[in-house]
């Protein structure tokens, strides 16, 4: 059956009630503690972990590295699975932080819909600003929540016209803050008539809701203070008046966004965004592959490869691989194609993740993300399908910003450095570049603090202690051409030559003026700062 909407087949039952999608924020918006209010709607867990909290009980359910928990920061993108009412969530939480932004912008690539995370005291910040951009890239859908509404906060028109205005996209309410700071009382839920309103007593406790049959129902003036109501009646006739209706489609195609306030650390307005996601959210969508896109009501098994993690269980050594299924229905000890090698692997340990904690998957469906534990044999981008051999695409790998050289504090251990930065370099966490002259390796990342979680996990995980040092290369690029011409440009320019991880041949520069040089020199040969991690 065609589903007239979408002119697309209708998706079975139990595709069509998964709710994949990443929530993206600037730091410190209060994206750790949303997530952690949804896992406690979702019944996955029994009470919210505080991320300011001190001790054992900061581990919020988000963020497992050790580092994480040591900073109060999410480093690593986490995937995280569980029922709300009758729809699947496939939740993963991304780092807020710019030093991180790789690993997010490679997540994007795995979701049907973007969560946005906005602190109501500071409006759209500058991370928000570029995740949204990659988003927009992707035409990916996007629902906004207006955080810390109990907290001194900005006018409520001049957050949505900053939204309009730095993100080129319209906003609708689909939920008005009812007073602001401390004379903030809840909440009128513009899409289904209600007074929802915030208990400040206890932080775990969901909002009383009130329904009401309109604006001029008498009962509105029994729940909220006269100066209140009068404000909110003014505003939301200006909000009728200025801002579009809800139109399903154009938040499908990414173009609209609806806003809801509230105050995830009281658990507010965390239900109404989550009722939100399952009535409004996208569906699993059709994934771009070579040589033909991906249908997820397909009945053949596919997945692709978007986050490689090692080590989230540090006892066992082990990588996991998250795969974002794409198509069909899988079930535990199935035979998968693995595309790059051509060769068949037996799935038969993966995993559901609930943040660091996992359980066997028996089933996953089109939309589902599992894990699957092996030992370097997937990487970032790869596909496994029931045979056809299909690749999907647009998974990016970004030049770094940073580049430093390497050295293990003991000097006989360097075989272990190297193994433990292969094994970040196919993890994502950072380009390992071995340069074809000399011994050692330089180690490219996005931001500084990279820098700095690398050292502490090569030292945690490995016991091996390393320091970072000076490099005389400040960028690099990946060199793309004919074989002749290539070869011919290696030979010239050997002390500028690395490779990476993969073997493909990196041009370390200094400045500027060398990129310009060669793009003069050699015209037939291709500088590009980003790799398409397609194999």
């Amino acid at each position: 059956m065609l589903d007239t909407a979408t002119n697309r087949p209708e998706l079975p039952p139990e595709i069509a009630r998964r709710r994949t999608f990443a929530i993206i924020s600037h730091p410190d918006a209060g994206k750790t503690t949303l997530t952690e209010k949804f896992l406690l709607y979702g019944g996955a867990i029994q009470m919210a972990g505080q991320v300011r909290a001190k001790g054992e009980s900061r581990r919020t359910r988000s963020d497992f590295m050790q580092m994480e928990k040591d900073r109060g920061i999410s480093v690593s993108a986490s995937a995280m699975s569980f029922d709300y009412n009758d729809f699947r969530f496939n939740l993963v939480d991304t780092p807020g932080h710019s030093d991180f932004s790789e690993d997010t912008y490679r997540t994007l690539t795995a979701v049907d819909a973007a969560v946005m995370v906005i602190d109501g005291a500071k409006g759209v910040e500058s991370q928000t600003q570029k995740l949204f951009e990659v988003c927009r890239m992707r035409d990916l859908p996007i629902l906004t929540f207006c955080n810390k509404m109990d907290r001194e906060s900005r006018d409520i028109f001049e957050i949505i016209d900053e939204i309009q205005e730095n993100l080129a996209i319209d906003v609708t309410p689909a939920s008005w803050p009812i007073g602001v700071g401390r004379d903030f009382i809840g909440c009128y839920d513009i899409l289904r008539d209600r007074l929802e309103l915030m208990d400040r007593a206890d932080r775990n406790k969901i909002a009383e809701s009130i329904e009401i049959k309109g604006l001029d129902d008498p009962n509105l003036a029994k729940h909220v203070p006269e100066h209140l109501l009068e404000q909110l009646l003014e505003e939301l006739e200006m909000a009728r008046e200025l801002l579009p209706p809800l139109d399903h489609q154009a938040l499908l195609d990414g173009t609209l966004t609806p806003i809801w306030f509230g105050s995830a650390i009281n658990s507010f307005g965390v239900k109404e965004l989550m009722d939100g996601i399952a009535k409004y959210g996208p569906e699993p969508q059709i994934q771009t592959a070579q040589p033909r896109k991906i249908s997820p009501e397909e009945t053949k098994v596919s997945g692709f490869v978007f986050k490689v993690q090692a080590n989230m269980d540090p006892k066992h050594r082990d990588r996991v691989a998250f795969v974002r299924m794409a198509s069909g229905h899988f079930k535990r000890g199935m035979k998968l194609t693995h595309v790059r090698t051509k060769k068949p692997m037996a799935i038969s340990n993966p995993v559901l993740f609930l943040a660091s904690d996992r359980e066997l998957a028996d089933e996953a469906w089109a939309g589902d993300i599992i894990g699957i534990p092996n030992h370097g044999q997937l990487r970032i981008g790869d596909t496994l399908t029931e045979g056809e051999a299909l690749r999907v695409s647009g998974i990016p790998s970004f030049a770094p910003e940073l580049l430093q050289g390497v050295r293990a504090g003991d000097p006989l251990k360097s075989k272990h450095l190297e193994k433990a930065l292969m094994q970040f370099a196919e993890e994502g966490a950072a380009k390992v570049f071995k340069p074809s002259i000399g011994s050692g390796f330089i180690v490219g990342v996005v931001g500084q603090l990279q820098f700095e979680v690398l050292a502490s996990r090569i030292e945690m995980e490995y016991g091996l202690p390393v320091r970072f040092e000076q490099s005389q290369f400040t960028s690099a690029r990946w060199v793309a051409g004919d074989k002749t011409a290539l070869d011919k440009f290696i030979n010239v320019n050997k002390q500028h030559i690395a490779y990476d991880h993969d073997g493909d041949v990196v041009y370390l520069t200094r400045l500027q003026w060398d990129i310009d040089r060669v793009e003069r020199d050699y015209p037939d040969l291709k500088l590009t700062a980003t790799k398409e991690m397609m194999t």
